[in-house]
C-alpha cells in the first residue's frame, strides 16, 4: 500500500518514514494547522494584515490618496504589519501591504 502526503493526497516516493510530498505540502499543512489555534502567531499577523488592506482599500478608493495618519490608527491599521518593502536608489523606503 502507497503512503499519501499528509497535504495533498499525492503518492510519497522517498524514504519509508516520509509524510510530505514537498516542502510546500509541508509549510501548507502546518501553517493550516497552526491557523487554526485561537491564540497562534499566524492567525494575529493574519487577522491584522487583512484589516489593513482593508482598511487601505476603503481609504483609497481612487488610486492615490492622501490620508491623516491619526484617521487610519483609529480604525485599527498597524504599520509595523507590512508584507514586503522597496528602497529606492535616494534610500527613500516604500512598505507593501498587499
Amino acid at each position: 500500500m502507497d503512503k499519501v502526503c499528509l497535504n495533498c493526497d499525492g503518492t510519497l516516493e522517498g524514504r519509508a518514514g516520509k509524510k510530505f510530498c514537498s516542502d510546500y505540502c509541508k509549510s501548507n499543512y502546518n501553517y493550516e494547522k497552526n491557523k487554526q489555534k485561537e491564540s497562534s502567531l499566524f492567525r494575529k499577523i493574519d487577522l491584522q494584515l487583512k484589516l489593513n488592506r482593508r482598511l487601505l482599500k476603503e481609504f483609497n478608493r481612487a488610486g492615490k490618496a492622501t490620508v491623516r495618519q491619526e484617521k487610519i490608527l483609529e480604525e485599527g491599521f498597524n504599520p509595523k504589519y507590512f508584507t514586503n518593502y522597496w528602497k529606492n536608489k535616494k534610500g527613500d523606503v516604500y512598505l507593501f501591504y498587499s
